[in-house]
Parts: structure tokens; C-alpha cells; sequence
């Protein structure tokens, strides 16, 4: 099986796995726990348009802060704990949902808190390639979302026979195998700075939690739902 890392845009037409580690794919992954749809989208004027025709909740977030008129921010934890009759929720953020809408392949959502569980799920669904993918920050990229995918590929790897590597991919392995410096990684990252000086560091430190859930979301059909085993 061939295993990849890219940033931003995929390189695979069989699998790919999305990692926006601070914050969309933790809130998208936790969210499943409480809703049961999400539906991404690219703008804040087409998720109020959304919430017209469909109903539901909208979250999200420009610049790490939430969007004026949204009902809540891109908070994993106050996601998963809000409270709402209705169970779609409609998502934008400034980087993860951005790179879902050209992605031409099986698409999983990965981070640290559903690492073990998503890097199984891509072993059993991926025919020939799984690739997994950075969201970065503007096309740049960042260092949280990097230690997030080296976390999934170790469990992608652990359960292949034949794993057929990228140095790169390798890489974000031996980054993430020390758990002490993955945690000061994410602290310290450009994201986690600014996350933390905007009030969000307990967000930073859940989205750090390690294999914590055992959700798989599956962008397919313009909608994040849990994968059907």
C-alpha cells in the first residue's frame, strides 16, 4: 500500500484523510457525538444562506474567531456539548472545510483524538493509496497538523503488512512518537499561539488528546456523516 503526506491538496484518487488539527477536523470528529450530520461549507454568506433552506446549527470561525450572527464558534468541546433540537449542524472554517471541496477521492477526517480509529478505517477502505493531507494555514504549513497526521500514519502503518512509505510521511512518525514534545509542538505552533492568545487554549490542549474517540467521518455527497461500517 502506498502512504502519502501532502499539504493542502491530495494526491490520491483513493483515499485521502483530512487533518485541520487546530481546530475543524477535532470539532468535526467530536460533533458526530451530537449531530447527526455536518454539512461544510466555504463561506459564512452560504452558511446563513444554509441554515434558510435546511434548518440547523451554524458554527465556525475566520481568523480563530467566531463569526458574527453564527450560533456558535469552532470550539471541538462546545460543539460537542451544545445543546439544539436539531441534528445538522452547518460548518465553516478558514482552512479545514476550504480544502474538502476538491477532493476527489474517499475522504476521512482525521486528527489527534480519532487518530488510531480513522488510520484503521483508511487501512480497510484504500485499495492502492492513502494519502494523508495537512490543511495548513493559507497554503502554508503548520507544525500542529503535521505531528497530527505523523500520529495517524503510525496507526496506518501498524496495520499494513506492506507499507510503501514516503520519507516525508516517515517523518511526521518519528516527529510524533514523543507525546511530551507533540504537546509543546501544539502550544507553541503559530496556531496554538494565537488560539491561545484569543482564549482558546483549552481548545488547543482537547484537541491534543490522543485517540479519545472512536469516530470516523466520511465527507462524501457534500455532507460529513459517520462512516457506516
Amino acid at each position: 500500500m502506498k502512504v502519502t503526506l501532502s499539504l493542502e491538496t491530495t494526491t490520491s484518487s483513493d483515499v485521502s484523510i483530512m487533518v485541520d488539527a487546530l481546530r475543524a477536523s477535532t470539532t468535526i470528529t467530536l460533533a458526530l457525538n451530537n449531530f447527526k450530520k455536518i454539512i461544510p461549507c466555504f463561506s459564512p454568506q452560504e452558511a446563513f444562506k444554509l441554515k434558510e433552506e435546511v434548518g440547523g446549527i451554524i458554527a465556525g470561525e475566520r481568523g480563530g474567531q467566531m463569526i458574527e450572527g453564527f450560533d456558535i464558534g469552532n470550539s471541538p468541546q462546545k460543539v460537542e456539548m451544545y445543546e439544539s433540537p436539531s441534528d445538522v449542524l452547518i460548518l465553516t472554517t478558514s482552512n479545514g472545510t476550504r480544502i474538502l471541496e476538491n477532493m476527489n477521492s474517499t475522504v476521512l477526517i482525521g486528527s489527534m483524538v480519532n487518530a488510531k480509529a480513522v488510520g484503521i478505517k483508511s487501512t480497510e477502505l484504500a485499495r492502492s493509496h492513502i494519502d494523508v493531507v495537512m490543511a495548513g494555514v493559507n497554503g502554508k504549513f503548520v507544525l500542529e497538523d503535521f505531528l497530527a497526521s505523523g500520529e495517524i500514519l503510525y496507526w496506518i502503518c501498524q496495520n499494513l503488512d506492506d507499507c510503501e512509505i514516503s520519507e516525508y510521511a516517515k517523518s511526521a512518525i518519528l516527529a510524533s512518537r514523543d507525546y511530551e514534545s507533540v504537546k509543546e509542538g501544539f502550544l507553541t505552533s503559530r496556531t496554538g499561539k494565537r488560539l491561545t492568545e484569543l482564549g482558546h487554549e483549552k481548545d488547543v490542549e482537547y484537541c491534543l488528546l490522543k485517540n479519545i474517540s472512536e469516530n470516523v467521518a466520511v465527507y462524501e455527497n457534500n455532507e460529513i456523516t459517520l462512516i457506516k461500517d
